[in-house]
């Protein structure tokens, strides 16, 4: 990646200089021969968590878990023996030592100025995410348009069989058989009936129009904890991470709600186990994200809202299908909450993705901020 900056501009016009890099979504930072960040875009400032102000001035050698390479390269790059150089690296996003690591594939580069050299990060990480999150898409709006039809298709039946049984009902002599045969009837009504509740819960992000008004995340994540901590009120602990800093946005406050309850009490079912030793755990944390793309569309800013359990994990088996309709990881799961859930992200121009292990599983919202 080769700038076109001036070489004889003053370093205080850097900022402006580079502001191009900002329509990155990959980390890129201007930086010294000796490692002294210039700039950094947005992509950096999202990832570590930081003003950019904060990480200009320093030295991106700190980022660097091994430093020998990248030292080599910024002075093979500065004494021109080669125009740029790539390696992979490991980079640090904060003092912990496990889940704040990166892979990542380093790129530094030569600009104009021989003092100036352009560092490019990308995750290794980021491509196959951006893929299998198309993929989901995908896979998603085939299945939403599969569930409406399949669902439309059944209640037809269901209504008949309803129906006939309740006339049958009604033919029934009083004989010896009367009760067995009255209570035969009164099984296929009452399983009809719950046929009928499960089709109308997968038809109901559908049918409702949306109330659309100004919307803040911490409320809903509030409503929500409330409300499953009234449910829960032993053994579980429901922690809060919030960035006061993001602004409301435009949606239905009650779909919202639904969405994000779906996902806190799917995580509080699995952690079962944990609530009975009283160390589960729950953590609602917001953050503002840049340069976002969402279903190949690019929005400028973007929420998080990450809802992360100490529990087992989803199983290995259905990682690949848990926001599919009727796919649940416990016994007498509907398979709904999910589906709904990233539904009603979809109808908010978002989406849902979850990244989970033993013993740490994330659900990621992520909503476009005006």
């Amino acid at each position: 990646m080769t700038s076109t900056s001036d070489a004889s501009q003053p370093a205080g016009d850097t900022g402006a200089a580079y502001q191009c890099f900002d329509l990155l979504a990959t980390l890129v930072a201007v930086v010294r021969p000796d490692g002294t960040c210039e700039f950094a875009n947005t992509a950096v400032e999202t990832l570590f968590n930081l003003p950019r102000r904060a990480v200009q001035g320093s030295n991106l050698l700190e980022w660097f878990t091994d430093t020998g390479r990248l030292v080599e390269a910024l002075e093979e790059v500065s004494r021109n023996a080669f125009s740029s150089s790539r390696f992979d690296a490991t980079i640090r996003r904060g003092p912990r030592t496990h889940d704040d690591l990166l892979p990542v594939h380093v790129i530094v580069s030569q600009t104009e100025d021989p003092q100036r050299l352009v560092i490019e990060l990308i995750e290794n990480a980021q491509q196959t995410r951006q893929d299998r999150e198309e993929r989901n898409l995908d896979q998603v709006h085939a299945t939403k348009e599969l569930t409406r039809n399949l669902a439309h298709e059944i209640k037809n039946p269901l209504g008949g069989i309803r129906g006939a049984a309740q006339l049958l009902a009604l033919e029934l002599q009083p004989t010896a058989r009367w009760a067995e045969l009255e209570e035969y009837t009164e099984v296929i009504i009452h399983e009809a009936d719950r046929l009928q509740s499960l089709v109308d819960r997968l038809l109901a992000p559908h049918r409702r129009a949306q109330v659309v008004g100004d919307v803040n995340i911490h409320e809903i994540c509030e409503r929500v904890r409330s409300l499953v901590q009234a449910q829960y009120p032993r053994g579980l602990t429901l922690q809060r991470d919030y960035d006061i800093s993001l602004p409301d946005f435009r949606g239905d406050r009650e779909q919202l709600i639904q969405a994000v309850l779906n996902i806190v009490q799917n995580a509080a079912q699995a952690l079962q186990a944990r609530i009975a030793t009283g160390d589960a755990l729950i953590v609602l944390r917001t953050r503002v994200a840049r340069q976002v793309t969402i279903g190949k569309q690019r929005w400028r800013l973007a929420l998080e809202l990450h809802v992360e359990d100490n529990g087992p994990g989803v199983p290995e088996e259905i990682k690949d299908r848990i926001f599919f309709p009727l796919v649940s990881g416990r016994d007498g799961g509907s398979g709904l909450g999910l589906t709904l859930a990233q539904t009603i992200a979809q109808q908010h121009q978002g989406m849902i993705d979850c990244d989970s292990q033993p013993g740490r599983t994330d659900f990621r919202i992520t909503l476009p901020l005006p």
